[in-house]
Parts: C-alpha cells; sequence; structure tokens
C-alpha cells in the first residue's frame, strides 16, 4: 500500500487503482448449537469468502460475526483464529431476535481494504441461509 500525500489516496502498490474499504457478506447455518457445529459451518463460510475474493488477513480492517440468539456454545471467531486470523480485530455479537427469521445462523461481515469494486465483491450465502440471497447462494460440493 502506498500513500500520496498530494492526493490523499491510498493505492495499493500492484495496482493504480485507490484502496477502499469494502464490506464481504455471508451467511451459513450450522447443524446445531454445539461447538463442533458452530466452528464447522463458519469455517465453511470463512473459507468460501476468502477463496472467492483472495482475502489476505493482512488487508482485513476487521470483521463482525453475529449468531441468532440459539447459537451460543462457542464464539465462531475461533474458526477465524484457526484459520490464522490472528490480528484481525473480530467482534461477535448476536443478530435481532425476529420471530420469523431464520434459526441457527451465522453471519459474517467483513471489512477489506481492497482495489476491488463493490460489484467485484462475491457475498455467500451457503446452506439454509441461501434462501435469505438467493441471488448469492452458493452450492458447495465436498
Amino acid at each position: 500500500m502506498a500513500y500520496d500525500k498530494e492526493s490523499g489516496v491510498l493505492s495499493s502498490n500492484q495496482s493504480d487503482q485507490p484502496v477502499r474499504c469494502r464490506g464481504v457478506r455471508g451467511a451459513v447455518t450450522a447443524e446445531g448449537n454445539t461447538p463442533e457445529a458452530i466452528l464447522a459451518a463458519t469455517h465453511d463460510l470463512l473459507t468460501a469468502l476468502i477463496e472467492a475474493n483472495h482475502i489476505d488477513p493482512d488487508d482485513v480492517a476487521s470483521m463482525i460475526i453475529t449468531t441468532t440468539v440459539d447459537l451460543n456454545a462457542e464464539y465462531p471467531a475461533v474458526a477465524a483464529r484457526r484459520l490464522g486470523w490472528l490480528d484481525v480485530a473480530i467482534l461477535c455479537g448476536h443478530e435481532m431476535d425476529v420471530p420469523h427469521g431464520l434459526k441457527k445462523c451465522i453471519r459474517i461481515l467483513i471489512h477489506w481494504n481492497t482495489t476491488h469494486t463493490a460489484h467485484e465483491i462475491q457475498h455467500i450465502y451457503l446452506g439454509e441461509a441461501q434462501t435469505l440471497r438467493p441471488d448469492r447462494a452458493v452450492h458447495l460440493t465436498s
């Protein structure tokens, strides 16, 4: 990253495009309220977001992970730490408890410093969370 004092623009060393903080969104459902289920679902979603967008944790300003109130057996951020995201500021919290809302849902919002345009970012919705954004649903193959 390079900062041009005259223009006040931060740009990437690989591109003349300005670096902007962009939001990368995704959601997934866990199979149950167990540490294993929460961590597996979070791992799958975060890995899919990283691979689809080529995200380097050094370029991440912060990340917010929320769960529905029926998921409280483990902090989903543990999955990110296990992937090596040790220096990223991560905040976990609960979503609003909307009566008709999707249950057992984990949502991620990554604040990513990138030269990509908002249109180029791949947002990913897995499992039952595909119903939230069918236009962005992804079917993973094992």
